[in-house]
């Protein structure tokens, strides 16, 4: 679309408490303040179709799929999720803020479960046509700090939402493996940035300030 300034696309990746849901808020309120069009989204989810499957993929016993089923619908939410909302968004030139992406995969059953990274990335360029963040922030806590965090969150939202706990249940041995996947991927992907999730809200979203220009409203 000619004349329209690229969209840029940031994920938010961590493990379970790490609070990107409160710093993607805090970063998308920052650009729309600055007069930047911004969409906030995340995975699995982000469209209808995709919350759908969402709803399969983390609510229920922690062996409801097979890993090979988990893989499967992860990444057909992603196929919809980026043909109607992600790619849709970027083209328009908008700045797309997701809540878990590609990394998410590559750590929750990659390195987490052992399913082969290739084998990961070859069915993500087939569902989205190969689309990667520009920029990942990883807010990295230690893993009991994280899931004590979830495990309160989801306390308060019980009343309010179905129980989205299937991934904390898998225990503190698998998480440690999905940081650890986190931190390998982190040392491998220049895109990716480590940011301590356990200071301060105020004093994470100053570090994310940091790494995260402003661009202001297009055409300025």
């Amino acid at each position: 679309m000619s004349g329209v300034r690229p969209g840029r696309f940031i994920a938010f990746e961590g493990g379970e408490g790490a609070g990107k849901s409160t710093q993607i808020t805090r970063l998308a309120a920052r650009f729309r303040a600055a007069g930047e069009a911004v969409v906030v989204t995340r995975e699995p989810g982000g469209t209808p179709g995709a919350e759908e499957i969402r709803a399969l993929f983390v609510q229920g016993e922690t062996g409801r799929w097979t890993v090979e089923t988990d893989v499967l619908l992860v990444t057909a939410a992603r196929a919809d999720h980026v043909a109607r909302l992600i790619r849709p968004a970027l083209e328009a030139g908008q700045t797309v803020l997701c809540d878990r992406f590609i990394h998410s995969t590559l750590a929750y059953q990659g390195h987490g479960k052992g399913v082969s990274l290739e084998t990961l990335k070859q069915l993500h360029a087939f569902a989205t046509g190969d689309l990667w963040p520009d920029l990942v922030l990883w807010l990295d806590a230690p893993v009991e700090l994280g899931l004590s965090r979830s495990t309160k969150r989801a306390a308060r939202q019980e009343a309010e939402t179905p129980q989205e706990q299937r991934f904390e249940a898998l225990g503190i041995a698998y998480h440690e493996k999905v940081r650890a996947g986190f931190a390998t991927l982190s040392a491998e992907d220049p895109r990716m940035v480590r940011i301590d999730a356990t200071a301060p809200l105020d004093c994470v979203e100053a570090a994310i300030a940091a790494v995260v220009p402003l661009r202001g409203p297009a055409g300025a």
